[in-house]
């Protein structure tokens, strides 16, 4: 998305009085990089976690070691844990969490390729679970993961407030 795209969520966030907040693994804090680019960030971004390590997700955001064991730190379970404990420390209004495969190794299986990516969306209260599979090297991966998660956030304050 670009900074004036990000310029128009932010502003939307604004105006319906919403604060926004990241858990960040495989973006590496690039979610917040691009943030920083729009215009009113100040007034709607609290910040974001960059919990890349098992030992920051369970330290920091309260994941659970047997979630870790059980699932994986590339996981759907994981990532709710991650927003759930976002939430928990910075009370935003719209807390996001991202976990996925970058690169060969870590939970890597034929049922999870290189590229998945799973991301935890808390709003109202309500967490959205959405699970992507990119290509490319670990950049286009990170940036198709950006556009995913803020054409959702786009998608998720609209679909709140069209009857508003």
């Amino acid at each position: 998305m670009k900074p004036d795209e990000l310029t128009q969520l932010i502003l939307k966030l604004k105006d319906k009085n919403l604060t926004l907040a990241f858990a960040e693994s495989c973006t590496a804090g690039s979610l917040a990089a691009a943030m920083s680019e729009a215009t009113g960030t100040t007034d709607v971004f609290l910040g974001s976690m960059v919990t890349y390590s098992e030992l920051a997700k369970t330290k920091v955001l309260g994941v659970k070691a047997e979630t870790l064991k059980l699932y994986t730190a590339e996981s759907q379970q994981t990532t709710n844990e991650m927003v759930q404990g976002l939430h928990k420390l910075l009370k935003a209004d719209v807390c996001v969490a991202v976990t996925g495969l970058f690169g060969q190794g870590a939970s890597e299986t034929a049922e999870k390729p290189v590229g998945t990516t799973f991301v935890s969306i808390l709003f109202k209260e309500k967490v959205e679970e959405y699970r992507e599979v990119f290509k490319g090297d670990a950049q286009k991966m990170r940036q198709q993961t950006e556009d995913f998660i803020f054409h959702k956030l786009n998608d998720t304050v609209d679909r709140h407030f069209q009857h508003q």
